[in-house]
């Protein structure tokens, strides 16, 4: 006996694994955004957040110190997916990274907030910056007048756009466009301020 076409098609698809990963990870960035990071989040709010049991989420980590691990590598992942093109930063480095933010404030948050200021977790983040300002620094020694200076700038460049966004998060994200443009003259501040010649606008400008 055939099964009833009708009834086959209200069952819900059976998400493979691969799926049913990526939507538990997408509930722990809220679920530990919303809590306050990895300390005040238990496996039962990441659970409920997606709508599984404890027994699903062990199927996908092996603890939750592994998800979180997880929860962190997609978030660094996005970021570098939306800040680079070809590897390299470009002028849509920042409206990118801004435009990431804005669909993802709690990945944002917990990369650069909750995760920046835990012990267990602060190197994970600590390479994160470390790949933006060695990105950037290529781009600063082309016009600053020393290799420190260079590396001054590098680094104050990474924290201003870091520091600009979750600012931008906490003051409702007004004016997409408007916001790109006023952190790249923030940007671009720094980049003159390391350059003889300062007629010269910033290489993410």
């Amino acid at each position: 006996m055939s099964p009833n076409p009708e009834i086959a098609e209200t069952r819900p698809r059976r998400l493979r694994r691969q799926e049913r990963r990526e939507q538990i990870l997408a509930a722990a960035t809220r679920a530990f955004a919303k809590a306050g990071g990895f300390t005040l989040t238990s496996l039962d709010d990441v659970a409920a957040e997606s709508g599984v049991t404890r027994m699903i989420l062990y199927r996908h980590f092996d603890s939750k110190t592994d998800l979180y691990q997880a929860v962190l590598e997609r978030a660094a992942v996005q970021l570098r997916e939306a800040a680079t093109s070809g590897g390299e930063l470009g002028e849509q480095s920042v409206p990118g990274m801004l435009r990431w933010a804005s669909e993802d404030p709690d990945g944002f948050r917990l990369l650069f907030h909750h995760a920046a200021r835990e012990a267990d977790f602060r190197d994970e983040v600590d390479g994160v910056r470390e790949g933006m300002v060695a990105a950037l620094l290529p781009h600063m020694e082309q016009a600053a007048v020393s290799k420190e200076w260079a590396v001054w700038a590098a680094n104050l460049a990474t924290t201003t756009v870091i520091e600009a966004i979750m600012a931008w998060l906490d003051a409702g994200r007004p004016d997409e466009d408007e916001a790109a443009d006023r952190i790249l003259q923030a940007v671009d501040g720094i980049y003159r301020a390391v350059t003889p010649d300062t007629g010269r606008t910033s290489p993410t400008a």
